[in-house]
């Protein structure tokens, strides 16, 4: 039986990588080190405990080929970003790639084999070691304009490092992630099937996968305004991915990280919030917790 997925991590896609990766400096957030994939693309990331900010750019187009990394991520990447920056594909956390392989199969959303890869990393030390990563794709039919996949680290040891979790804007962990939808109940069995929640919370608001680590929340545009003071548009047909709701110590903390960084935000329904047009297309959401 497959077990609920959590968040692994969420990409953001952008057409400048360094002015993205300067945003987030000056949001308080800890940036890593520039990385490069082999088909392409690159990235800095943005850590957590066992969850990640993934900033993603298409560098070397030229690079990209005919290989399935290629065709299902960096592709997609490369589309999402020319249709406009903001939050592209959301990610889970795997425990078993070829558990996930058959379960998307029967549940029939399945669109790669286990794709694995490695890159090099940097370690707060300076010194550089390897990562690697094995992901299987899954696909909304209705939703062609957002990635969807499933993550397994294959050396979690030389990725997660607590030194790239301390924030100084005391941003702490993940709360969830929100999609904008038309109608969100057309991707309730879409939702089921890809974190494997069965019982999914439906109100006014939408629907809601309550994942081992932090909810998936689908709703409809005006609800997402009502919520969080933003005005968005779906990027894409079908679900859109468009804010991510992170955890905080302090709210009055965080604004004072933000003015600092001179990174504009508003206060909504007890969160500070940063808008789409500060944050290169995407919504960030912090609560107060703990």
């Amino acid at each position: 039986m497959i077990m609920a997925r959590g968040l692994d991590h969420i990409v953001h896609a952008v057409g400048d990588l360094d002015a993205a990766a300067d945003f987030y400096r000056r949001a308080g957030f800890k940036v890593g080190a520039r990385n490069r994939h082999p088909w392409g693309t690159h990235n800095h990331v943005v850590q957590f405990p066992n969850f990640f900010i993934e900033i993603l750019t298409v560098a070397e187009p030229d690079k990209l080929g005919d290989d399935g990394l290629s065709q299902h991520f960096g592709i997609p990447g490369r589309e999402a970003i020319a249709r406009g920056d903001g939050f592209a594909m959301l990610v889970l956390e795997s425990t078993d790639s070829e558990a996930d392989v058959a379960d998307f199969a029967r549940q029939g959303i399945g669109i790669s084999p286990v794709l694995p890869f490695s890159r090099q990393a940097v370690l707060p030390d300076g010194s550089a070691t390897t990562v690697g990563f094995s992901l299987v794709f899954a696909k909304d039919t209705l939703s062609p304009d957002t990635t969807f996949f499933t993550c397994k680290q294959q050396n979690p040891a030389a990725f997660w490092k607590l030194d790239y979790q301390q924030h100084p804007n005391g941003a702490s962990g993940v709360l969830g992630a929100v999609l904008v939808a038309e109608n969100p109940a057309d991707h309730h069995i879409f939702l089921e099937a890809f974190t494997g929640v069965r019982d999914l919370h439906s109100s006014s608001l939408g629907v809601t996968a309550q994942t081992p680590r932090g909810d998936i929340e689908i709703m409809d545009a005006a609800a997402f305004r009502d919520q969080f003071g933003d005005v968005v548009k779906p990027n894409g047909a079908g679900v859109s991915l468009r804010g991510l709701r992170l955890s905080v110590p302090d709210l009055g903390t965080l604004e004072d990280a933000l003015r600092a960084g001179g990174v504009s935000s508003h206060r909504r329904a007890g969160r500070v919030v940063v808008s789409p047009s500060a944050a290169f297309g995407a919504t960030l959401i912090f609560e107060k917790q703990g």
